[in-house]
């Protein structure tokens, strides 16, 4: 890669980055992000958006996940405030497709541009797991998304078949599928938290907890990383 690609990459990035941040303090005083009112108010202002133009906030929210991801960022505030302002089953679908394609873009400019950086950073990590991904990789790597990368953060997951030259094919719908469960756990929270906060209820961690539509999506967020933890120990012992 050239030294004038990377510099306008690097400038992308950050002119993106500057927006998404500038537009996030516009919208939101963080010194009041402990007054309940007021974080009431906001959500029910998002909410109201939505349900007066429904598509074009679903576009623009859809377009808003991806670059985020391709940003680098994290999945789970995402899926929470997919499921809270859209419910468990839509939100869950716009943010696993969002997530999806924004990890494939990532992905194919990972691969393309960046193959060396990952390779020196590291392949001495994950080598020992060449062998085993290029067996299946299409069912290992969804086995890896499921188990939440083995507690590899999000993004570097993104990145990492890079190193073994993953078929995008393969990367798309592993992901698409070993995301799903726990993004649709993410959002039933979500959606537990909304319907909490429209019924101006005491939102302490008592009566979250109480409350069936966040304690069920709580057990399965448990269950969830308990096979993770299963499923690392079978699929990706040292």
């Amino acid at each position: 890669m050239t030294k004038n690609v990377k510099i306008a990459i690097g400038l992308i990035y950050i002119l993106c980055l500057g927006l998404i941040l500038y537009g996030f303090f516009i919208f939101i005083d963080i010194t009041q992000l402990n007054d309940y009112s007021y974080i009431r108010d906001k959500t029910q202002f998002l909410i109201s958006i939505k349900d007066q133009n429904p598509l074009w906030f679903t576009i623009i929210f859809f377009l808003f996940t991806i670059i985020w991801i391709l940003l680098l960022g994290f999945a789970t505030p995402i899926s929470l405030i997919s499921g809270f302002i859209f419910g468990k089953y839509f939100g869950t679908l716009v943010s696993v497709l969002g997530f999806t394609i924004g990890c494939t873009l990532l992905y194919i400019l990972a691969n393309q541009y960046f193959k060396d950086l990952i390779r020196e950073k590291f392949s001495s990590r994950i080598i020992k797991f060449k062998d085993l991904f290029n067996k299946n990789e299409f069912l290992y790597f969804m086995i890896f998304r499921f188990a939440g990368g083995g507690g590899t953060p999000f993004a570097i997951q993104n990145l990492l078949p890079a190193l073994f030259n993953m078929k995008v094919k393969n990367y798309f719908f592993s992901t698409l599928i070993g995301l799903f469960p726990m993004v649709f756990i993410l959002s039933a929270m979500g959606e537990g938290i909304e319907k909490i906060i429209q019924n101006n209820m005491d939102p302490s961690f008592l009566s979250m907890i109480q409350n069936k539509e966040i304690f069920f999506p709580m057990l399965g967020f448990f269950a969830i990383l308990i096979s993770s933890f299963l499923l690392k120990k079978i699929f990706f012992k040292k």
